[in-house]
C-alpha cells in the first residue's frame, strides 16, 4: 500500500506505521542499508539498533516511527497532522496500519479527533483479512467493508484492491489532494490478503483455506504490476530483468552492510533514548 503513495507524497509529509514497518519507510525514501542495519540491531541502524523494525524512524525524512502496539499509532498521527495544520500548512499526515487496528479504541479516538478539526490526514488500512487469525466477518461484522466506519465520523472511505498498484495511487493521490487542499481526513482500505502465518511459528492452517492461500499467490501485486507494465510497453523484459537485479544487488548489499556494522556499545545503551530541553 506504501509503495502507491510516493508518487504523491513530499518529502515534509509525514508517514507513521506499525510494527514491522520497514516496507513503509523504505517507500517514504529510507536507505536499505541504514534500514537493514536498524533490523540487525547494528549502530550503523535509522535509530542506532533500539528500534528494530518494531519502532523504526527517521525523522529527517519526516518518518515519525512504528508502533509495537496496535492502533496507537493512529491518535498519534492525528497528532502530527494537527501539527501540520497549525505549523506547516500544505503538508500532511499519512498513517498505515492493519484491519485488527481498526476495532481498537485508538482507532475511533484519532479518527474521531482528526474529523473533528479536519486534519490534513489520510488513514491507511492494509486489510489483509485476518488480522492475526480473525476475519472482519466477524470481527467487524456491523460493516460490509472496513472504510465504512468512516461514515460515523463524516469521512469519505475509500475500498480498493490492495495488490492493483494502479488502484492504490489512485485512491492515494485523491485523497493526499482532499487533505492537502484542507478538506480533511480519507480513510482508505486496500484489501489484500496474508499469504504466509503470523509469524514464523505460525503455519497459517485452521483459519483459512489453502486454496484462497494459492489463488492469493496468483495475484501477487508484483506479479500484476509487472505484467501491466509489459503489457502496456511501459517497460520490456530487458528493463524487467534489470530492475529485479538492480534490487537483489541492493538487499544484498544492504544485508552486508548490516553485518559488517558495529554493535552498539552498553555504554550507548541510554543515550538518545530519553529527550529533554
Amino acid at each position: 500500500m506504501a509503495a502507491g503513495f510516493t508518487p504523491f507524497i513530499k518529502k515534509e509529509d509525514y508517514f507513521l506505521c506499525t510494527h514491522r514497518g520497514h516496507g513503509v519507510v523504505v517507500a517514504k525514501g529510507a536507505k536499505t542499508d541504514m534500514m537493514m542495519a536498524e533490523l540487525f540491531g547494528k549502530e550503523t541502524g535509522y535509530c542506532k539498533g533500539k528500534a528494530g523494525s518494531i519502532h523504526i524512524a527517521a525523522f529527517d525524512l519526516n518518518i515519525v516511527g512504528a508502533n509495537g502496539i496496535v492502533g496507537a499509532n493512529i491518535p498519534i498521527a492525528s497528532g502530527v497532522a494537527l501539527a501540520c495544520k497549525l505549523r506547516k500548512p500544505g503538508t500532511i499526515t499519512v498513517c498505515f496500519f492493519g484491519d485488527g487496528a481498526t476495532c481498537t479504541g485508538a482507532f475511533h479516538e484519532g479518527v474521531s479527533f482528526a474529523a473533528a478539526f479536519s486534519l490534513p490526514i489520510v488513514f491507511v488500512i492494509s486489510n489483509n483479512q485476518f488480522a492475526l487469525s480473525t476475519s472482519p466477518s466477524y470481527h467487524s461484522r456491523q460493516v460490509e467493508r472496513l472504510s465504512d466506519k468512516a461514515k460515523g465520523y463524516g469521512l469519505p472511505g475509500i475500498t480498493v484492491d490492495g495488490n492493483d498498484a494502479v488502484a492504490v495511487g489512485e485512491a492515494a493521490q485523491k485523497a493526499i489532494d482532499h487533505a492537502r487542499n484542507g478538506k480533511g481526513p480519507t480513510v482508505i482500505e486496500g484489501v489484500t490478503f496474508r499469504i504466509y502465518g503470523h509469524h514464523l511459528g505460525d503455519p497459517g492452517t485452521g483459519y483459512r483455506k489453502e486454496e484462497d492461500v494459492e489463488k492469493a499467490k496468483k495475484h501477487d501485486p508484483i506479479i500484476l504490476l509487472r505484467k501491466r507494465l509489459l503489457n502496456e510497453g511501459i517497460i520490456t523484459e530487458k528493463d524487467d530483468e534489470r530492475i529485479v537485479a538492480d534490487a537483489r544487488e541492493e538487499m544484498e548489499k544492504a544485508v552486508e552492510f548490516a553485518l559488517n556494522s558495529r554493535e552498539p556499545s552498553p555504554e550507548d545503551a541510554l543515550k538518545d533514548v530519553y529527550y529533554s530541553s
